[in-house]
C-alpha cells in the first residue's frame, strides 16, 4: 500500500495528473519510440498506436490503480492486474523493460506538468509506480515459470478454414514434433510475424478449439474497419498464410477462463469475433460433462457473418441444459432475434457466473443487463480484443 504521506500527495493532485494522463502517455509513448524504435518496431501494436487506444489503455490503467489505492488501500486490484500481466507475460515483456518505461513516463511527467512536479509529488507517483510495475513483474515472473519461461515456438499450419469472407481458421501443430502443453478454454497465444518492411509484429488471438493435445487452433477476423488502420497481422495472415507455412506463438495465457464445478450456472456471452474462446468453453464444457444450466448469448451482424458458427451450436446442443439466444441486425431466422441483445425476458439461475467477449459497447450492455438479473459484479468477467479500455471497471 502507499505510505501515509505519499497517499496524500497523490490523493491531492489525482485530478491535475488525471486531467493531462492524455497528453503525458502521448509524450510518453513519442519519446519512448524515438529512443528505442526497436519497441514500435517488434513489441507495442504499431496500428493501435496509430489510433490511440493504447495512450488510452495506459492512461486508464495508472488513473485506476492509483485510485484503486486511494480508495482501497488494504486491497490489490488483482483483476486488473491479472488481466494485463497475462497479456504482458504473451508478449515477453520483460523486468528491464519497466525501467525503460518509468523512465519516458516520469519524462513525459515533468514536460507536461512542469513545476507542479514538486520532489514531494515525483516521489510520491513514483511510488505509485513501482507498485503496480512490482506487482506486475511478480505476477508475469510466475506465470512465465508456470510455462516454462517465454519462447516463441514455431508452429506449422496444418489446415486453413474460411469461416467466414472475413475470418479464417488456422489449425497448427509444433514444427519440432514436442509435445503440445495443456491449455484452459478461453485462453489465447501471441502469434508474432515478419512484415514485409521488416518488422515483427505481435497480435493475441484466443484459442478456437477444445483443448487437446497435439494441435492450436486459432480464428481470425481480417481487421479492415473505415476511420482506423487496417489490422496489418491480420490481413498478413489472410493474405499470406497457407497450409505449410510457420507461424510463430507463445505459450497460451489469459484469465478469462471457466471457474467452478460441473453444476455451476453459466452464461456465455459473445459478439462478433468475440464468440472465439466461447467456442472453445463450449467444446469444454461438452467434452467434460457440465450439468449445470447454461445460457449462450451470441450477437452478429448476420447468420453469414457469424464465425464458427456450426461448432458454435453443435457444442451447445451437447449439453443437457442449454438455452441459446442469437441475435442478429440482419437477416436474422426463424428461431432468432432481430437487433440488439436484449436480456429483459431471460431467466437465469441464482449464481450463474458470467463471461463476456465482444466490442466495448456491447459487453457494457450486457453487464448493464446481468447487474440488473441480480448477477454479482465478481461473477462477471470479460475478455478485451485489443487494448483494455475498460480498466477498472472490475477492479
Amino acid at each position: 500500500m502507499l505510505s501515509e504521506q505519499s497517499a496524500a500527495t497523490v490523493r491531492a493532485t489525482l485530478p491535475a495528473v488525471g486531467a493531462a494522463l492524455g497528453t503525458i502517455t502521448e509524450r510518453f509513448y513519442a519519446g519512448l519510440f524515438a529512443a528505442h524504435p526497436e519497441l514500435l518496431r517488434d513489441l507495442f501494436n504499431r496500428g493501435n498506436q496509430a489510433s490511440g487506444t493504447q495512450r488510452q489503455a495506459l492512461a486508464g490503467s495508472v488513473a485506476a490503480f492509483a485510485t484503486h489505492l486511494l480508495d482501497r488501500p488494504e486491497q490489490r486490484p488483482d483483476a486488473m492486474l491479472r488481466r494485463i500481466a497475462h497479456k504482458h507475460a504473451s508478449l515477453g515483456v520483460t523486468p528491464e523493460q519497466y525501467g525503460i518505461v518509468h523512465e519516458h513516463l516520469f519524462a513525459a511527467i515533468s514536460e507536461v506538468l512542469g513545476d507542479a512536479v514538486t520532489p514531494e509529488v515525483a516521489a510520491a507517483w513514483d511510488e505509485v509506480y513501482w507498485l503496480m510495475a512490482n506487482a506486475l513483474i511478480a505476477v508475469e515472473r510466475r506465470l512465465r515459470e508456470e510455462r516454462g519461461g517465454h519462447t516463441w515456438r514455431s508452429w506449422e499450419v496444418v489446415e486453413r478454414v474460411a469461416e467466414t469472407d472475413d475470418v479464417a481458421t488456422f489449425r497448427l501443430r509444433p514444427a519440432d514434433g514436442g509435445p503440445v502443453r495443456d491449455f484452459l478454454a478461453g485462453q489465447y497465444v501471441s502469434v508474432r510475424v515478419a512484415l514485409v518492411d521488416g518488422a515483427r509484429q505481435i497480435r493475441q488471438y484466443s484459442l478456437s478449439g477444445a483443448p487437446g493435445p497435439g494441435l492450436r487452433q486459432i480464428s481470425v477476423k481480417r481487421v479492415r474497419e473505415a476511420g482506423a488502420p487496417d489490422g496489418e497481422v491480420s490481413n498478413h495472415l489472410h493474405a499470406r498464410v497457407r497450409v505449410g507455412d510457420l507461424l510463430e506463438l507463445s505459450e497460451p495465457y489469459g484469465d478469462l477462463v471457466l471457474d467452478g464445478g460441473p453444476d455451476t450456472p453459466l452464461l456465455l456471452a459473445s459478439a462478433g469475433i468475440g464468440v472465439t474462446p466461447m467456442a472453445a468453453m463450449l467444446a469444454h464444457l461438452a467434452d467434460s460433462g457440465h450439468r449445470g444450466p447454461v445460457t449462450v448469448v451470441h450477437a452478429d451482424r448476420s447468420p453469414a457473418g457469424h464465425a464458427l458458427r456450426d461448432d458454435h451450436q453443435a457444442y451447445a446442443a451437447k449439453l443437457p441444459d442449454v438455452a441459446v439466444h442469437l441475435w442478429y441486425e440482419q437477416d436474422a431466422p426463424s428461431g432468432t432475434h432481430s437487433g440488439l441483445v436484449d436480456l429483459t425476458g431471460m431467466t437465469l439461475a441464482p449464481g450463474t457466473r458470467a463471461y463476456l467477449c465482444g466490442p466495448l459497447p456491447f459487453m457494457r450492455a450486457v453487464r448493464t443487463q446481468l447487474l440488473a438479473k441480480g448477477v454479482a459484479p465478481a461473477d462477471i468477467h470479460y475478455e478485451v480484443f485489443g487494448p483494455d479500455l475498460w480498466l477498472g471497471a472490475e477492479a
